[in-house]
């Protein structure tokens, strides 16, 4: 073997050493002898064997549960809160060289950042706003993160957890409110049959006749469901005398003359005349003698 291959075979080891591949949704950090030099691209990327040092960073977007926080509202109600934050690197180099593990740094800072802005808040807004505070949460962790080269695209709180004394509050109070609707709108729907009722008895008191026909539309309706109960309308002008007189001022009673006071003096009867006695019969002895 010829002294040429002695050199080139660990020529070629050497070379093939410093190959390096790195998938689409990576990238590469290379340290120089400790210092930063580089970050390589996706594809076959080659180092110096021996003096760099490549580092892979994932540059896909990273999903991490945020584990329940004790949280205490500004109104003094305590609960229990679980979110989901969604981030991704933008800058490997930062990654790496300014935090020493940002995946676990930002964990940490959104359990932090969730108790501290949940706290300021209060149990009604908490429940109510869940959007805005989901773009509040994301806007201060973005704001941190942003020197780490991490971007968080967006932080949902999962679960709200409350106790069960609060529980029933609510449930009492969702009643309660259901209720007073319920309430509102059959009083509204009283009001407008009522009004509708008004313009009906004014077109019956223009058109009379509209009342007789009403009258026969109820008889309709009432025999087509076959009911084994036969009803007659009175009419309304059988009684109107009635209501009239009703209407009608009562007239006071004349004043009596002082002749006529005092007790009225008896009247006599006039007498039958007396029908005459039948002739009395003499008695037997008599006759005899």
């Amino acid at each position: 073997m010829s002294p040429f291959w002695f050199f080139l075979i660990p020529v070629g080891l050497w070379l093939i050493a410093g190959l390096r591949v790195i998938q689409e949704y990576e990238s590469g950090v290379i340290f120089r002898l400790g210092r930063f030099a580089e970050v390589k691209r996706a594809g076959l990327n080659w180092i110096v064997p021996g003096v760099d040092r490549m580092v892979k960073v994932d540059l896909r977007t990273v999903t991490r549960d945020v584990p329940p926080q004790d949280v205490i509202t500004r109104d003094n109600v305590s609960l229990k809160v679980s979110a989901v934050i969604y981030f991704r690197v933008i800058d490997a180099g930062r990654a790496i060289i300014q935090v020493e593990n940002f995946l676990y740094a930002t964990s940490q800072l959104a359990q932090t950042t969730l108790r501290s802005t949940l706290g300021k808040l209060e149990l009604d807004d908490l429940l109510a706003q869940r959007e805005k505070i989901n773009k509040e949460l994301q806007l201060v962790l973005d704001l941190h993160t942003e020197p780490w080269g991490i971007k968080v695209t967006a932080v949902e709180v999962k679960a709200i957890d409350l106790p069960p004394e609060m529980q029933r509050a609510m449930a009492r109070q969702a009643e309660a409110e259901r209720e007073r609707r319920a309430k509102v709108i059959a009083a509204e729907g009283e009001y407008q049959a009522a009004e509708k009722l008004g313009m009906a008895a004014d077109v019956i008191d223009a058109h009379p006749a509209a009342l007789q026909l009403r009258y026969l539309q109820t008889l309709v309706e009432i025999s087509a469901e076959k009911a084994s109960t036969t009803i007659f309308p009175v009419p309304i002008d059988l009684i109107r005398p009635f209501i009239d007189a009703k209407l009608r001022p009562q007239s006071l009673p004349t004043p009596r003359s002082p002749a006529h006071v005092g007790a009225p003096a008896p009247q006599m009867q006039p007498q039958s005349p007396q029908r005459p006695l039948p002739p009395r019969t003499p008695p037997q002895g008599d006759q005899n003698g």
